[in-house]
């Protein structure tokens, strides 16, 4: 029988909050209902705005919500090899290519081709490349890599749409709970998987994460839904196995956004500063009886018949 491994993957370049705290809390009771194990993985592959502090920040806020996770914890810094041979199986099956843009630059090419604000955009709101990139030969290439030039590197959707065929995935809770969605890739286009300085993106890192670390069910926000079309490419690009998936709610502020670090939403750290505890922030975040509830449902065991008496 395989035993359901869940993970929370935070990155370690801000204050956890209440979104986070609803995160972590689900896969933490979801693990604990199934008897599976919960893993704790660090997404710090961004070294420009990731920090130490924040890192250290995390364990002590998970500790203090009563969480717990496998040792040891995996950091992505430490993974750019793996990520390298991903890139190096996509590469030797022709599927991404380097492209040489600014953004400034790829900004004005779409302009060149028409009203910007029509051009298509990524369920992250990027507008989407324009595929300039493809029509250079390689040794022009070869010879902006050997001049320095910065880079990134785009997966060549058609070719990998050819390669892959329809792909879907199944929703385990929420909104979609026991639905078979079809994956729409083409959604994001050529999409960043690497870039010259950084060896991998956060939807190549964290298929290959998933995959080494065994992960069997991807719990994680409702705004990361439509990456998992992405993330099913990828896995079918890599030969990778398909984890289960659950989109939950997002805990939004009082204008209705979700809460996001870059809008400095109230830190786990200051709520309990200003005296509240982790009881508080359950409730903060809707995990009342009836939630836990339905949150272990698909795990309904003994041991979740006794986890729900203990609530009560």
């Amino acid at each position: 029988m395989t035993i359901p491994v869940f993970r929370f993957a935070p990155s370690p370049n801000g204050y956890l909050h209440l979104g986070h705290a609803l995160s972590a809390l689900i896969n933490f009771e979801m693990a604990r209902a199934s008897g599976g194990r919960l893993l704790l993985r660090i997404e710090d592959i961004d070294a420009t705005r990731c920090r130490s502090e924040y890192e250290e920040a995390i364990y002590e806020d998970l500790t203090w919500l009563g969480i717990t996770w496998e040792e040891p914890v995996l950091r992505q810094s430490a993974q750019f090899d793996f990520y390298r041979a991903a890139l190096a199986r996509l590469e030797a099956a022709g599927l991404i290519y380097p492209t040489f843009e600014s953004r400034g630059e790829i900004a004005r090419l779409i302009a060149e081709q028409g009203r910007p604000e029509n051009w298509p955009r990524d369920p992250d709101g990027a507008m989407l490349y324009p595929g300039h990139g493809r029509s250079l030969s390689l040794a022009e290439r070869e010879r902006r890599k050997a001049a320095g030039a910065p880079y990134a590197l785009r997966l060549d959707l058609s070719a990998a749409l050819a390669r892959a065929g329809p792909l879907t995935w199944s929703e385990t809770g929420g909104a979609d709970a026991g639905e078979v969605i079809a994956a729409q890739p083409q959604m994001w286009g050529d999409v960043v998987l690497a870039r010259k300085e950084v060896p991998t993106s956060y939807h190549l890192a964290v298929v290959v994460d998933d995959a080494r670390q065994s992960v069997t069910h991807v719990v994680r926000g409702r705004d990361l839904f439509w990456s998992t079309s992405i993330h099913r490419l990828l896995h079918s690009l890599l030969d990778l196995p398909v984890p289960l998936y659950q989109h939950h709610r997002l805990v939004l502020d009082a204008s209705g956004q979700k809460l996001s670090k870059s809008t400095r939403a109230t830190a786990l750290r200051s709520l309990r500063a200003d005296g509240a505890s982790a009881a508080d922030i359950r409730a903060m975040v809707g995990l009342t009886y009836d939630a836990l509830r339905a949150v272990r449902a698909p795990f309904a065991s003994a041991e979740a018949r006794t986890l729900d008496r203990n609530d009560n």
